[in-house]
């Protein structure tokens, strides 16, 4: 047994002060508040979201089907459950009959009172085209609506792309932490 240490950023939004712009959303996807029908949904998009990506090193339930499912009840039940500023993203192009679930995002409000960004996730096929940052905007529009200040969420370090993605939409870093996890070396 050994210990890995990953670095994350802690980092915060002023609510109080104008969002940027809400993208638009592009044809064929669509935007589902929460409902509690949807929770394995949820789950199933943050599975296939995260099943192959650094985070699921991080937090090895996101690279587990059933971890997923589990961690989205987790948090629907948790005290500080903002359903305003939980989302999923579904899709369903022309000529298909599938509809697809392909993102989520889930707040919370932490004992300080700020809004935590949760697990915002986008699968492989979808990325690119700005649904992050739509998921992103209305689950800060959300928070805004549920009276929350302060918004923050934690991101790797090592995930570059998501890092730009806050800093250009006006997130700054406040604390660098540590997440220790436990390897297996064969």
């Amino acid at each position: 047994m050994g210990i890995t240490y990953f670095k994350r950023f802690r980092m915060e939004l002023d609510l109080s002060v104008e969002l940027f712009e809400p993208p638009d959303r592009p044809n064929g996807y669509y935007l589902l508040e929460w409902e509690e029908s949807l929770l394995s949904a949820h789950g199933r998009a943050k599975y296939e979201s995260f099943r192959d990506e650094l985070d699921s090193n991080v937090f090895p339930c996101l690279g587990d089907r059933e971890g997923c499912h589990r961690l989205m009840r987790e948090i629907s039940k948790r005290a500080g459950f903002i359903e305003e500023a939980t989302w999923l993203l579904g899709c369903q192009f022309p000529g298909q009959r599938k509809f697809d679930y392909c993102g989520t995002i889930q707040g919370l409000q932490d004992a300080q009172g700020t809004g935590s960004i949760q697990n915002l996730g986008v699968t492989r096929g979808h990325r690119n085209q700005g649904l992050g940052q739509l998921l992103l905007w209305h689950s800060l529009d959300g928070f805004r609506r549920a009276g929350i200040r302060v918004a923050s969420l934690e991101v790797t370090a090592q995930n570059t792309g998501a890092l730009r993605l806050y800093e250009r939409l006006g997130f700054r870093n406040v604390k660098t932490v540590y997440k220790a996890i436990d390897v297996a070396y064969a």
